[in-house]
Order: C-alpha cells, then structure tokens, then sequence
C-alpha cells in the first residue's frame, strides 16, 4: 500500500541522509512514492485476496529487475523475461499431498536457505494469515540445532530448495527430518528419503525461489 509508517519513515530519513530513495509499490500515489526520490509501480492491480500474494511476487520482480538493469546482469534479465511462462508452469505443480499431511496438525516448519530463506518466511507466515496455524520458517543450515526437538513422528515439513548452491543442503536436511518419522516435502530430485514436490527450474537461482512461492499459492 505505500503506508506503512514505519517505513515511510526509513525511506524520508534514507533522503534526508542523502541517499537515493527508490519506491516499489502498488499504490502510485502513496506516502512512500512522495517520501522516496523515484518510485517503480508493480502494476499488480488491486489485490483481492485474504493475503497479499500478487503484490509479493511482483515486488520481488521489480527488484530483481532493478538489480539486473543496475548492474548490467544480462543472464538476470534474460530469466525475468522468461518467468510468466514459468509462473504459468508453476501454478498446475500440484502440492495437495503436503495439503493432505496438514489435516490434522496445528504447526509445522518450513525450511529455505539462501534466497529461498526469504520465500520459506513468505510462506509461514501465508499459514498464519490464511490457516491461522502455527509456522515457523528455518534455515535448513539453524533446523539440526534446537527446533530439531520439537519435530516426531508424522510432524510436517516443507523444505523448499531451490537450483543454486544451497540445494543439497536443503535436501540433506529434509532427508534427515523425514529419518526421524517427520512428514517431509522438498523440491528437490536431490532428496532421498523426503517426498519430492513437483517444481519449476527457471534455470536462475535467483529466479527460482519465485517459481515455488507461486506453486505455494496455487
């Protein structure tokens, strides 16, 4: 919305420290565009679900995009170009074994690393808003250490991972989890013992996560 005090308030101060200030918003004439040095409008259009799900994705595009034309990353803008064929694969991945496993549940962790971390935070908090059910996202690298204690038998996990440097590791993770009777998701071909989820490869780790916060919705 371009309303939120608090941060109109970091991007008034950014400019009154010198900064250059870029607005990405949904709402062209906000706060936050008239606090900021220029802005870029998603164009997402009016969001009409319970939870902001359009408006997250395309403002992750726009920043994606800025980053790329900013630092002249041609292989960044060739798979931003190539995502709305992606999102339309990604949307008809069918992720009802892992709706199945939640029946019953009331809590569950969703795992990420790298990139994908940001996207394991979208979705817990996804289940909060839409499901009013307990959440929690995890850097499959912190999951081993304490949380392990609250995961049993039958205790659902969603790993997601995506095709970069960190994919391995999230899959040893999940695999690990599932050893221990958990009811483990990954989208990953890597994983072994977990239940692979169907998923779309962008062929950018960049652009990868978005894929799978899009197959989370649909």
């Amino acid at each position: 919305s371009g309303k939120s005090p608090d941060i109109v308030a970091m991007a008034q101060a950014a400019r009154a420290g010198g900064s250059l200030t870029v607005a990405i918003t949904n709402t062209a004439d906000s706060p936050l565009v008239r606090a900021s040095d220029y802005a870029i409008d998603i164009l997402a259009g009016p969001e009409l679900s319970v939870a902001a799900t359009k408006t997250f994705v395309n403002s992750a595009v726009a920043g994606l995009a800025l980053m790329a034309h900013s630092t002249g990353d041609d292989k960044l803008l060739a798979a931003l170009a190539r995502l709305p064929e992606h999102f339309r694969k990604a949307i008809a991945c069918d992720w009802m074994a892992l709706a199945g496993a939640l029946e019953t549940q009331k809590s569950l962790f969703i795992l990420g690393r790298g990139p994908s971390a940001a996207i394991a935070n979208e979705a817990a908090l996804k289940f909060k808003e839409t499901c009013a059910m307990h959440a929690e996202a995890y850097s499959a690298a912190e999951v081993m250490h304490g949380p392990l204690a609250l995961v049993g038998p039958g205790f659902p996990v969603l790993a997601l991972a995506a095709r970069d440097a960190s994919e391995p590791s999230v899959a040893d993770a999940a695999d690990r989890l599932a050893s221990k009777g958990a009811a483990v998701f990954v989208t990953s071909n890597k994983a072994k013992s977990a239940q692979r989820l169907p998923h779309v490869a962008t062929g950018h780790p960049l652009t990868d996560p978005l894929t799978l916060i899009v197959s989370f919705y649909g």
